[in-house]
Order: C-alpha cells, then sequence, then structure tokens
C-alpha cells in the first residue's frame, strides 16, 4: 500500500542514497524530533509568612463557633440520585425530591439499615458510611406533591379536597403520584479530609467533605420549610419581613456555613436579606409593583412577565399552582369549554365564560375580575383559567430583578443592625437552628460550640495627612474635614460654565457661593463664561436629545472648548440624563464636568463637591505625609505600579447585558494617591478580565496593561515599575486559581511585548466583602475603631490572608473586607503589608473618611459604573430572571464601549 504517493515505487531500495553529509555542517534535525515543551507551572495561592505584631492590641469577638468533629475514621459515601415518574419521564424542577427522599426513607427504612441522608434537594445524595449495596432502586406513591417550600415544578396538585367542579376543569383523574427513585455510588470522602485542612494540607475531598457538612445545614433548614438561598436560610416569618416598596419585601434569614481557620473548623453564622414578592392578593402585589391606583391602570404586557413562574394559592379550594401566563381576554370575555353530563354519550360539551363559570355554577362572588385577565396555570395548548381575585401568592419566593435606588435605600435602612443587636440575633438563630437534634451531623460526631469565638485584633495608627500650605493633620476615628485647611494641590478653574436641566434651585447664588468656598480652600476660581438654561419646550423630550440640544446650545454661544462644566440635573441618583451627559462629554469632546442635583447646599455639601471637582482636573486634596517625604516602605524605594481591577455585572435577571472590567493604575510614582482607568465590556456574567493583553498583530497590542504602563512610564520619568501590585476585587475562593494564572498571565506578556528583558516583580491580592465573618467588643456598643486588623485564629490555616476594618462603621456593624495575598515576589513583611493597605484607605480623594476597601478598588468600581452608564441608555429592556439573552460566550458579539478623548482619558474623570 503506497502511504505517500511515490508512484507505484514502494521499495525503499529504489530511491536514490541520501546525498553525504559535508565534514563542516551539522545536519538540523526534523521539527518532529524537538523535545516537548515542559508543561507550564500553575501558581498556586502563596503559604503565609508569619503574623504582623504592629499596632495596639484588642481583644474582640467574632461570629466564629467552634466545632469539634470526635469522627475523623468515617467515611462519606456519595450517590446520584435519579428521580422518574411511572412512565419513565424524568422529573424536572426542584421541588418534588426532597419529598421524595423523605418517602423512600420512611418506606425502605430497613433496607437502608435505618441510614441517615443529606440530600442536597437535587441529583445527590450523601451517607456515613455505605448503603447495602452500590445501586439501589425504590418505588414510592406520593399522596400529594405540593412541598411546602417549592419552585413550582411540580404537579400543581393542592391542599385539602377540591370541589368537584374545579377538579374536572384541572383533569385530574387521581391525586396520588407514583415515583421510581434510582440511588447509584458514586465516590468516596474520607472525612479525615477535613482534618487535614485544619492542619493545612489540603487534598481535594477536603472541599468536597466541607460542602457535604454544608448541605447537612441546608437539608436542616428545608426540614423546617425555610427558603433556600445557597448557604442562607429564610423562615415564614412575618416578623423578618420588612417593605421596600414595589411589592417587594426584604426577608431577613440567616448563613450558615462550615469553614476551616487556624484553630480548627468552625461554623460561621451571619444574618442575611434577600428579597421576596409580597405574599398576598396577586392584585395588590401588580398595584404596588406598577405604582398605580387601581387594577384598571395596570400594564398587563408588563404584569405578565412578572408573574410568569410565580405560585399561586386559588380560592375556594386551596390548591397551588404556578402561573403560566395571563388570559388574551377579559374574565367576561374569556371562554372555555365545559363537559357537562348527560346528552347521548353521557357527555355534554358547551363554550361558557370564566366568569359566568364561577358566579353562575361555583356560586362564587366576583367583585372586580370581570373586566381584567385572568390567571392562567395550565400548559399552552391546554389552558386553566382563575379570576384574578381568587388568586394569592404563596409567600417566601425570590424577588431576582435589580432593586431601584429607592428600594435598595429603604432595604438598608431596614435591615441594618447595631453590634450589640446582630450579636443577639445571632445567638438566638444558633438556639433555635438546634444543630444538635440534626442526626446526620450526629453520625459525624459533630459538637458545635455555643459561644462567640475570642480573637485578638490590633489596632493600626492612621497616616499622617498633608494639607495646602504644609499643614499636617492625624485623623481621627477615620475622619478629618476641611476647615480651615487648604487643599495640597489646588488646580484653577478659568474656563467653565453652568449647564441647567431645568433644576429649580438660585443658579447665581449657588455660583457666588461655589467661588467663595473654593477659595477658602484654595481653588481659585473665575466667574463662568455663562449659564445655559434648557428651554422649557426641550424638557419633555427623550435624553439623548435633551443632552443634544443642549450641547447645540452651548457651542452656538461658547468661544472655544471649556475647561470644565458644571452640570444641574432635576433629580439625584437617577436621572436618566446622566449616562447620556458623561458619554456626551467624556467620549465625543473630551470636557471634564460634575454633575450635581442641589438641593440642600451649604458649605460642606459644596466642599465636597469641589474635593471632586479638584480631583478630576488633575490636582490633589491631600497626600498621605510618608507619600510627600517618599517612605513608604518598598514602594518609595522602587518605581511600583499600583492597578485595582474589577468586573460589574448587569443585575441577576439581566443575561443579555455585558459585564464592564475596570482597571485602574496610578501614575507619577511615587505617589499612590493619583490614578487613570481604562475601562472595557466584556461577555455577560464572566469574572475573569479577558481583555488585558489582546495582540492584534506582531506589533500591535490593543490590552488594557499596555495603555496603563505606557501611562506610568510617561508620568512617572521614563521609568518603567520594577513591581506591580495588584488589588482584585470581587472573585471567590473557587476563582484565586484563574487570576494568578489566566489574569496575571496576562499581565505579563504584555509587559514582556513591550520589552522582552524586562521582568518586574508582581504582588497579587484580591478584597472580598461579601463574606460573613463579622467582628464584636465585648460588652461595647461601639464598632471596631478604624485600622482594626486581625490574621489569626479564624483566618486561613495554610493560606496568607487577613481581615482588616479600615473605615469608622457609623451605622449597623462594621463589614471588614477580607484580603488574600496570593503572590508576593517582592518580599513585603506582613506588617509592611497590612500598612500599605491601611495606608490605601486614606488615598481616596472623593471623601474626608477612610474607606473600607483600597482606592484603587474603589475607583475600578466607580469607573466601571460611570461608564456603564453610557451604555444604560441604550439598553432599556425590561428584563426578569425568567428570559434571558443568549448567554453562550461568543454567541453574540459585546458592544464595545466609546474610546474617551485624550484629554480626559488619563484624568480621575470617575472621581
Amino acid at each position: 500500500m503506497d502511504l505517500f504517493g511515490s508512484n507505484g515505487n514502494d521499495h525503499e531500495d529504489s530511491l536514490p542514497p541520501p546525498p553525504p553529509v559535508p565534514p563542516d555542517v551539522v545536519p538540523a534535525k526534523a521539527e518532529e524530533e524537538l523535545p516537548p515543551e515542559p508543561p507550564k507551572k500553575t501558581r498556586v495561592p502563596i503559604a503565609r509568612r508569619g503574623l504582623a505584631s504592629k499596632g495596639q492590641k484588642l481583644s474582640l469577638l467574632t461570629n466564629h463557633f467552634k466545632v469539634n468533629v470526635n469522627n475523623t475514621e468515617g467515611e462519606f459515601y456519595q450517590y446520584s440520585v435519579a428521580l422518574s415518574y411511572e412512565d419513565g419521564r424524568p422529573v424536572e424542577g426542584k421541588g418534588a425530591g426532597r419529598k421524595v427522599i423523605d418517602k423512600v426513607k420512611e418506606t425502605y427504612d430497613s433496607e437502608l439499615n435505618g441510614k441517615d441522608f443529606a440530600y442536597d434537594g437535587e441529583k445527590t445524595l450523601f451517607t456515613v458510611g455505605s448503603l447495602a449495596r452500590n445501586k439501589l432502586e425504590f418505588t414510592v406513591v406520593l399522596e400529594d406533591v405540593t412541598s411546602n417550600r417549592n419552585n413550582g415544578n411540580c404537579s400543581p396538585e393542592g391542599h385539602g379536597s377540591p370541589n368537584e367542579g374545579d377538579r374536572k376543569r384541572v383533569r385530574r383523574p387521581y391525586r396520588a403520584k407514583t415515583f421510581k427513585v434510582e440511588i447509584s455510588f458514586a465516590a468516596k470522602i474520607p472525612m479525615k479530609a477535613i482534618s487535614n485542612a485544619l492542619r493545612g494540607q489540603e487534598t481535594e475531598n477536603y472541599q468536597e467533605a466541607i460542602r457535604v457538612l454544608d448541605i447537612i445545614l441546608r437539608q436542616h433548614a428545608a426540614k423546617q420549610g425555610c427558603l433556600l438561598v445557597r448557604q442562607s436560610y429564610f423562615h415564614n416569618d412575618p416578623k423578618n419581613f420588612a417593605d421596600v416598596g414595589g411589592g417587594v419585601l426584604g426577608c431577613r434569614g440567616f448563613h450558615s456555613s462550615f469553614r476551616t481557620t487556624q484553630c480548627g473548623l468552625s461554623l460561621n453564622i451571619d444574618v442575611s436579606t434577600t428579597m421576596i414578592i409580597t405574599p398576598g392578593p396577586v392584585v395588590d402585589f401588580l398595584i404596588a409593583n406598577q405604582n398605580v391606583r387601581d387594577p384598571y391602570s395596570l400594564d398587563w404586557a408588563k404584569a405578565k412577565r412578572t408573574l410568569k413562574n410565580l405560585r399561586i394559592r386559588t380560592s375556594p379550594s386551596n390548591q397551588e399552582f404556578k402561573i403560566t401566563g395571563l388570559s388574551e381576554l377579559p374574565c367576561k370575555e374569556q371562554t372555555f369549554t365545559l363537559k357537562t353530563r348527560g346528552g347521548a354519550d353521557g357527555e355534554d360539551t358547551t363554550e361558557v365564560t370564566v366568569y359566568d363559570y364561577f358566579v353562575k355554577q361555583r356560586n362564587i362572588e366576583l367583585r372586580y375580575s370581570g373586566d381584567l385577565p385572568c390567571i392562567n396555570v395550565g400548559k399552552p395548548k391546554r389552558p386553566t383559567y382563575f379570576p384574578l381575585e381568587l388568586c394569592d401568592l404563596v409567600s417566601l419566593q425570590r424577588y431576582t430583578k435589580a432593586l431601584s435606588t429607592l428600594q435598595r435605600a429603604s432595604l438598608v435602612e431596614k435591615s441594618r443592625q447595631k453590634p450589640q443587636e446582630r450579636m443577639r440575633v445571632l445567638n438566638d438563630a444558633l438556639k433555635t437552628s438546634n444543630y444538635a437534634s440534626e442526626p446526620m451531623l450526629r453520625s459525624c460526631g459533630i459538637q458545635i460550640n455555643n459561644s462567640f469565638t475570642p480573637v485578638e485584633g490590633r489596632v493600626l495608627q492612621a497616616p499622617r495627612l498633608k494639607f495646602g500650605n504644609g499643614e499636617d493633620f492625624n485623623p481621627r476615628n477615620g475622619r478629618w474635614n476641611f476647615n480651615n485647611k487648604k487643599i495640597v494641590q489646588p488646580t484653577k478653574i478659568e474656563r467653565w460654565a453652568v449647564v441647567n436641566f431645568s433644576a429649580r434651585c438660585d443658579v447665581n447664588g449657588l455660583i457666588r457661593d461655589l467661588i467663595k468656598c473654593g477659595g477658602m480652600k484654595g481653588i481659585i476660581i473665575d466667574q463662568p463664561f455663562d449659564v445655559f438654561e434648557e428651554q422649557n419646550s426641550n424638557r419633555r423630550a427623550p435624553p439623548l436629545v435633551r443632552v443634544e440640544k443642549m450641547f447645540e446650545l452651548i457651542q452656538s454661544r461658547l468661544p472655544g472648548a471649556p475647561q470644565f462644566l458644571l452640570c444641574l440635573l432635576p433629580e439625584r441618583k437617577n436621572s436618566d440624563l446622566y449616562g447620556p451627559w458623561k458619554k456626551k462629554n467624556l467620549a465625543d469632546f473630551g470636557i471634564v464636568t460634575q454633575c450635581i442635583a442641589p438641593t440642600r447646599v451649604n458649605d460642606q455639601y459644596l466642599t465636597n463637591v469641589l474635593l471632586k471637582i479638584n480631583a478630576k482636573l488633575g490636582g490633589l486634596n491631600s497626600l498621605l505625609g510618608v507619600e510627600h517625604s517618599p517612605s513608604i516602605p518598598i514602594v518609595s524605594k522602587a518605581p511600583t505600579l499600583i492597578l485595582g481591577m474589577d468586573v460589574s455585572h448587569g443585575s441577576p435577571g439581566q443575561s443579555d447585558i455585558p459585564s464592564i472590567a475596570a482597571v485602574v493604575s496610578s501614575r507619577q510614582w511615587p505617589l499612590i494617591s493619583k490614578y487613570r482607568a481604562c475601562v472595557r465590556t466584556q461577555s455577560p456574567k464572566v469574572e475573569m478580565i479577558d481583555n488585558l493583553f489582546k495582540k492584534v498583530s506582531d506589533k500591535d497590542d490593543e490590552g488594557i496593561i499596555r495603555e496603563l504602563l505606557i501611562d506610568f512610564y510617561s508620568s512617572s520619568g521614563k521609568r518603567k515599575p520594577d513591581n506591580i501590585i495588584i488589588f482584585r476585587d470581587g472573585v471567590s475562593e473557587s476563582q484565586f486559581n484563574q487570576v494568578l494564572n489566566k489574569e496575571l498571565d496576562q499581565i505579563i506578556q504584555a509587559c514582556k511585548f513591550l520589552d522582552e528583558n524586562w521582568d518586574p516583580k508582581f504582588l497579587v491580592m484580591v478584597a472580598q466583602k461579601n463574606h460573613h465573618t463579622k467582628f464584636f467588643q465585648p460588652g461595647s456598643p461601639d464598632n471596631v475603631p478604624p485600622g482594626t486588623v486581625i490574621d489569626n485564629k479564624i483566618c486561613h490555616p495554610r493560606n496568607y490572608d487577613f481581615y482588616m476594618c479600615a473605615h469608622a462603621g457609623m451605622i449597623g456593624t462594621t463589614r471588614p473586607t477580607h484580603y488574600h495575598v496570593l503572590l508576593d515576589e517582592i518580599g513585603f513583611s506582613p506588617d509592611d503589608l497590612q500598612e500599605l493597605v491601611h495606608s490605601l484607605s486614606y488615598v481616596y480623594q472623593r471623601s474626608t473618611t477612610a474607606i473600607s476597601v483600597v482606592a484603587p478598588i474603589c475607583y475600578a468600581h466607580l469607573a466601571a459604573t460611570q461608564m456603564g452608564q453610557f451604555m444604560k441608555f441604550e439598553d432599556k429592556s425590561e428584563t426578569s430572571s425568567s428570559h434571558g439573552g443568549l448567554t453562550a460566550a461568543g454567541a453574540v458579539p459585546v458592544p464595545q464601549l466609546p474610546k474617551l478623548q485624550d484629554s480626559v482619558c488619563n484624568s480621575m474623570f470617575f472621581c
């Protein structure tokens, strides 16, 4: 057989011999023979490098409860669960699972050796020790499959005996359902993995073993009829509900999860809040949700989207259903086919309206439903209608859309708790959860201590600040002010104007006070060139048009581009004009702008506005003393670039809105107070930043990092950074390896692409805010003091992490920031690193307080939010959790953000 197409000469002899190799030539090896490249070493988070010691010691308590594990030799057996109906169809949805498995346990207890299960509600269950066989099959019959807390996916037979007429309409010949259950062995997880992890030796089983314990906690809550949201659970108790408007309640519950710490296994319990739909009459919910006066003013297309998949209970039969839609016609006109007894074959059919059926046949009085659509709970081909007023929304149904600004403010106000109150609530939660009664925890030999764990904190001294006229100041309690102080690097505001979008205020008085206040702080402000008032005829126009018209007016009257525009908006927080106005100024014209919605204008308000304006125009409000003298360990000695990285996603229901990645970088080394930002869009819900390095040709990289490196070089006296410090926000522990291997690799590639021989050293840290660890001062009503740091007892047994509360918690309970050091090639001591993090909480130019997380991360968040507004007005789709766009990566081209003009792209426009 001829493999090489050698025209039939398939004998080696027929080929001529190879030519001799000249003595001075070393034959080149064929490419295939090159040894394979060694596989790239995967980076993993570094181990702790000792504890820090600086600061004044302080005894604290934390909401971790010590756990003893007595059964370390046992093993968890993991089984896969397959549920199907009699006819072999798999059971979809989550509702029925727990009831079916409970029934299996009850019916076949002896065959299961009396074993207890830890069931996750879906496809997995665990036991301590094995079941009798590797594969078990059972059949169970359930009388009634409406769980007390299901997602409505199971069959909607109701509670109590329904009226005969209802039974017929829903066509349920029988109420009992038969289920087939297949349980098959999947894996073994040694409990020893937990004790190994506590000694700092993590095996892959450790995460799995902890997961089993967390599933036991979830199951324990499910037995009590709670709504489960990951590791948080919520009881159906109106005491825990707070109305935040729009038909939405904040529901208070508890988070509880097991953590491995330096002093063993602990149970972390915290207060948690989720949003639920207000239970009760559907019509009341819709009126509140759409903020209208009566049911006749409702937008039914919107109502249909909002109601889809929610669960209702109908009266008088008290059955539970899932809403599939609304009727096309009102109740008085919507007909269906009713079967009645009689006729030749024993059955007659007549067309009857839903209204007449309920009023005449069922004798149910309907007060207002006749002219409104009916609720449909049937299948698309076979609808089942109920008049609106007979339907009540079931309690504990999650609301997953983004909250409005007002709802969020209301939620924060109603759910905050002072430290002492939170401790009391958590103590009660541990008592009422009664984990000692959970048989699965008993068989693991787990005992939970019921007192808060004591830890030792240290309070770091606040860094000294520098103001104008060489004045120094030591912040007290994490705060300072500009009373009788001058700004350290003021700008001069010369060519500027005021733009008023119909805000009601004394514009001339505002200008006069702003100029006077600026003068006292050292900012010289000339008289504005003009005040541009919006024409009355444009007030009702769409936001984009209003901005266009305003710019036409500005261009017709200004002699040249202004240095700065002050924009007065008619409403606070959620003005539709904000996005288009910012985009026009920054992307189209390169003008620095400050928006204000002047309601209560006083000296404090104007000072805060001036701080923002000064920073945007390139000034600095205050400096750290160690920055001025440059004496920051390591950072002041060699050129050091500081990066803050964050990705912000659309709200949970919006799966079609691009995520926005922002990276901010320090400039003008040795400063650590000045930053600029680079912001890009990426695929929706993708957490890793994918544009850090973007090679488009052999010479061109259009990635984020190159832009920032070049700016650092040109603003820092033509010096490349020797050290690069990265602060990454918003990633969970499961993503640390991706940050270290994917994102860091891209950053290194960007450096190498600029200069092959350049090897900067890296420090990579992750900051987490949404965790559940809190600290309390025993016997004190106050929050922990600003500058408190904790790196013992409840931190990771192996990895390098610490908690810091840099800010003064004024309301509620302080939420510490959890910092994880993933990599440190630079070689900071624990003390120097904590000092640096603490200092970076004092360089935030917008406020006169220490902030809770390092400034570069806050700035990245601000930049992403502001540029996200550019796109916001282009996408006004009403989205809910039930329908999403295409989320497959790469399936939809992601719209790009416009580029900012050169005159503003290096500024702190986001400030």
